[in-house]
Order: structure tokens, then sequence, then C-alpha cells
């Protein structure tokens, strides 16, 4: 009873997390009030006590915001920025396990080599998630978050690879060769790309098995779907390859595939909205549980400190910012020599980062902040030894790697405003003319079909259709049509016109919903012929706001 407990309060914290971040006088982003937040649960006077289990951690939260990641990220775009990924998401977390672990093992007396390799590995990830969460959907400009986004999908897995490999040699279950290394990565890596496609595959072929066996049934497909990214890490982590890279797998698979422009409406309508809402309270479990980490680590690492001979509790704090200062120096370089190297040898077809400003390659490296997977991973650490002594200076691992997600959160959130200032975000007006010329090519071709289905009709003797009543049905949505196909010579006027219609059609959809309440309150109508037209005008209210918000 306490666990269902724990979960309402931490599920309605979330909730009104987001209602706090939104009516504090001041802007502060919506994952760090949400870190606040669960600090302050943890807090003695409230005394929220959650036992953080690394495993069930990364199996509850990790697979499904992967999935969902991977089901928006564009397989094409992904594709082109390929070069510039496997750059930041393979290379730089090589460059920063070795060197930023050779910087730790000098510089933080108490953590051995290994462990400091460890360390590196788990602070290698970004976290594209936090990233929106403290700048805002659309300030960073799309050529540079379309290749963050890509980059954190990938530098999870590479990042929790190497954190493995520096695990398994410190508990002397390993023996570290780069060769060897470097065939189980690609092993692991492949093997968990193939495994999450294969399992979307067969989700596919079931959902149409499911179709002819019992029909449209949208609960039950969503229900499947919502087990998709779960199914696709337990079954790639069973193999021995990387759950986190299958779930990636099957999140751009399903839309690759086309699984989900073959399903039903139904459904298709019914998991946009399940995923949505999964998205906003898995997101803010994440960085609540975060929070409520903070008070057991500061104390533990407070009591490990003072009674460590060798370590001074200024020192780690010291330490938090140089090691936050060296991930930054070495992001920066590679991103600079990243550019350097497109403009001299790159020349016919250059990477994106050869476009860079230095303002841009700025933002570029303070957008890497750290988040979900860094804690996970370095809570994974094991706390003793096959042997029985305790795992080399695992209290102050622990406590580097959450300050320096709390250190990265909070420059981001003042650095990256200033230095987008001056670097332009995603433009709406530019985004608003391409949806209405695709709209308008859209809407020409839809009048042919008619013109067509028309003539069809027309001369169709089974059907019986009196001619007039078939041209003043036709010539109306042919009339539609054809103004949002002429609006792409004139968008200014077109969009004007589409507002306009909108907010008639709003106003007449409101009166009608408001009638149907007043019909069911005298008893003129069931409640099951209400509950039917009151989805199709929520529906049509939904697709009206929809265009609003564009």
């Amino acid at each position: 009873m306490e666990i269902f407990f724990t979960i309402l309060i931490m599920t309605l914290v979330v909730s009104l997390s987001g209602v706090a971040a939104r009516i504090i006088p001041f802007q502060i982003p919506l994952p760090l009030v949400q870190i606040a937040a669960g600090a302050l649960l943890a807090w003695p006077t409230f005394g929220l006590h959650v036992d953080f289990d690394p495993e069930l951690f990364l199996v509850l939260f990790i697979p499904p915001l992967l999935f969902a990641d991977g089901w928006k990220t564009p397989v094409n775009e992904f594709l082109h920025h390929g070069r510039e990924i496997i750059g930041l998401a393979l290379v730089l977390v090589l460059i920063t396990v070795v060197g930023i672990g050779y910087l730790i093992y000098w510089m933080v007396p108490g953590i051995p080599l290994v462990p400091a390799f460890a360390l590196a590995a788990v602070l290698s990830p970004t976290d594209a998630v936090a990233l929106s969460g403290i700048v805002g959907e659309g300030r960073i400009p799309k050529k540079i978050m379309s290749i963050l986004q890509g980059e954190a999908l990938m530098n999870d897995a590479s990042g929790l690879v190497s954190l493995k490999f520096a695990v398994a040699v410190a508990m002397g279950t390993m023996v570290f060769t780069v060769s060897g290394a470097t065939v189980e990565f690609f092993k692991v890596a492949i093997g968990g790309l193939l495994a999450g496609a294969a399992v979307c595959w067969l989700f596919g072929k079931s959902l149409r098995l499911f179709s002819r066996l019992s029909g449209d049934d949208p609960a039950t497909q969503t229900v499947l779907l919502l087990l998709l990214p779960f199914a696709s890490y337990l079954i790639a982590e069973h193999l021995g390859v990387s759950g986190i890279l299958a779930a990636v797998a099957a999140g751009m698979m399903i839309t690759r595939s086309g699984i989900m422009r073959r399903a039903p409406l139904a459904m298709r309508l019914r998991a946009n909205s399940v995923w949505q809402m999964l998205e906003f309270v898995f997101n803010g479990m994440v960085f609540l549980m975060l929070g409520l980490q903070l008070p057991g680590i500061l104390e533990t690492s407070i009591t490990e400190a003072n009674a460590d001979p060798n370590v001074q509790l200024w020192m780690l704090f010291t330490d938090i910012l140089l090691v936050y200062a060296a991930l930054m120096v070495v992001r920066f370089g590679w991103l600079w020599t990243m550019q350097r190297f497109s403009k001299r040898f790159l020349a016919k077809k250059p990477m994106e980062f050869g476009n860079y400003s230095t303002r841009e390659l700025l933002v570029a490296s303070f957008a890497g902040v750290r988040g979900a997977i860094t804690l996970a991973g370095v809570l994974s650490i094991p706390l003793f030894l096959p042997n029985g002594d305790a795992f080399p200076g695992r209290y102050e691992l622990v406590f580097l790697a959450t300050g320096v997600i709390l250190f990265s959160l909070l420059v981001g959130v003042i650095l990256l405003p200033m230095l987008l200032r001056g670097v332009g975000g995603v433009d709406k007006s530019s985004d608003r003319r391409e949806l209405q010329q695709a709209r308008a090519m859209m809407a020409g071709v839809a009048i042919e079909s008619l013109y067509k289905m028309e003539e069809r009709l027309t001369h169709d003797t089974e059907e019986n259709i009196d001619n007039e009543l078939l041209k003043e049905v036709s010539s109306r949505v042919i009339g539609n049509l054809r103004r949002r196909a002429d609006g792409q010579s004139d968008l200014e006027n077109a969009h004007i016109a589409e507002d306009l219609e909108r907010r008639f059609r709003l106003t007449a959809l409101r009166a009608e919903r408001a009638e149907l309440y007043h019909l069911r309150a005298t008893q003129q109508i069931s409640n099951e012929t209400m509950q039917k037209l009151l989805r199709d005008l929520d529906l049509m209210e939904a697709l009206l706001v929809e265009k609003d918000d564009h």
C-alpha cells in the first residue's frame, strides 16, 4: 500500500510541477522545478523515501522515452546527419572516456584509473529531453537541434557500453584489450539495432493478425504499442546486446515501416494521446527521482568525505566545476576540429558543422547537458567488489556525477538563452508557409480525384443519384478545396481566410456541444447518443485547435 501511495504522490507532484513552472514569477525550466520538488519531498519534513534501483529505473523509464524520441526523429534527417552523429556519439564518447578519465584519475584522490574511466563513461551521454526542458521547444535552430537529438539517441548506448566494460574490468570479470572491446562494442550496438527492428517487424505482423481475428479494437492495439519498447529492450538485453539501441531502433522503425500509417484511425488517435501523456509523466518522474536522491547522495558523500583522510569536502565541489569545464572544453574542441576537418577535406560535401559560426559551436557545446542516463549509470555501479571490498571511490563517483548533472542544467539555463540571442531559432513563418503550400498541393490532387468521382457517379446507373444534388455537393466540397489550392499564390490572404473559417467553425461547434448537453439534460436523447456525438465534436475541435497552433 505504501508503494501505491508513493506512486500517486509522485504522479501528482509531476502534474503540479507543470503548473508551478508556469505561475512562478521568474522563469525556471520545468526539469529544475521537478528536481527541486523531489529534493523538497525527500527532506525530513516530508520524509518521502524511494529506494533507487538503477536496473528497474533503466527498464521502466528509459525504453519508452527513447522509443518516443526515436518515433519523432525523422529517419531521413538522421541518416543525412549520420557523419556528424557518429562523430559526436561514438568518437567524442571515446575521447571523453579516455581524456576525462585520465583527468579524474589525476585530479581526484581515492579514484583509481578504471573507476575514473567508469565515471567519464557515464558523463559522456547527453540528454536532449533535459535540453528541450531548459530552453523550450523551437529555441535552438533546427540544424543544430536535429544533430543534438540524434547524438543523444546514440551516445546513451555508447556511454553505457563503455561503463559496462569499465565496471567489468574493475570487478575482475573481464580483461580489457582494444581489439576485444571494439569487437564487443560493435556486436552489442549492431545487435541492439537489429533486435529492435526485428521486434518492431513482429509487432506489425501481430497487429494485422489481431485485427483480422478480433476486428479493429483500438484499446488492445494501443496496449500492444505501449509494450513494444519494453519488449524490444528486454529481448535485446536477454540476447546480450544493447537494449537502449533496440528501443531507439523500434521507435524509428514504427514510422519507417508504415505500421502506423496502415493502423486504424482510432488506434492512431488514441496512441498519440497516450504517448503524449506518458512522455510528460515519465520525463517528470526522471527528474523527480533525481531530486529525491539528492539529500541522500549529499549526506552520504559528506559522511564518507569526513571519514576519508585523503579527501576534503571543498575539493569535491571544486572537482565538479573542473570536470564540467573539462567536458565543455573537450566538446567544443572536438566540434571545432570537425568543423576544420570538414572545411579542409570535405569541401565538396561538407558536414553541417562546416557552416557553424563560433557562437553556434558554443551553443552546440553548452547544449550537451547531462540527465537521466548519467544518473542511472552512476548509481548502477556496484557497492562491492567480488572479494567483498567496497567499490573504490564509489561515493565520489556518485557525488561528482550528480553535481555535473545539476551544474550542466544550471549553466544551460543561464548561458544558452544569452548565446541564442544572436542565433535564429525555428522560423515559424517559414513553417507556416511550408504548411500552407503543402495543403495547397494536397487540395489540388484532391480536386482532381473529386472530378473523377463526380464523373463516375454521373454515369453510374446503380447509384441512382440526382444530378442536381450531385452537382451541389460536389461544388460545395470542391469550392472549399479550391480556396485552399488558390491560396498557394497568396499565402497571407489564404491564412486570413483559413483563420476566419476556423473561428466560425469553432463558434458553431461549441454551440452544437452546448445544445447536445441541453438535449441530454431534458432527456430528449440517450447517454449513448450524446457520447457518440461528443466524440465527433471533440475530434473536429481538436483538428481546428491544432490548425490554430500552427
